[in-house]
């Protein structure tokens, strides 16, 4: 997919945990890991509002569109 998920750049930033981020955020941590580990197959403007809300970041500083080869 050529849209990642970057969130260990913020939370290192923010010096925060996966952990954490669930807990204040309201998504179980397994479900956070699939986002993390770019695994999920979409995910809802309310949870990605709340995850910027949480990292005081903007959707860009953790969605990262990289080009794929050959296209």
């Amino acid at each position: 997919m050529a849209i990642r998920v970057d969130l260990d750049v913020m939370l290192a930033r923010r010096k925060m945990s996966m952990t954490e981020l669930s807990e204040k955020v309201g998504i179980t941590l397994a479900n956070l890991s699939i986002l993390k580990n770019e695994k999920a197959k979409a995910i809802r403007f309310s949870t990605l509002n709340e995850i910027c809300r949480v990292l005081d970041c903007q959707p860009g500083d953790i969605l990262v569109y990289e080009k794929e080869e050959g296209i």
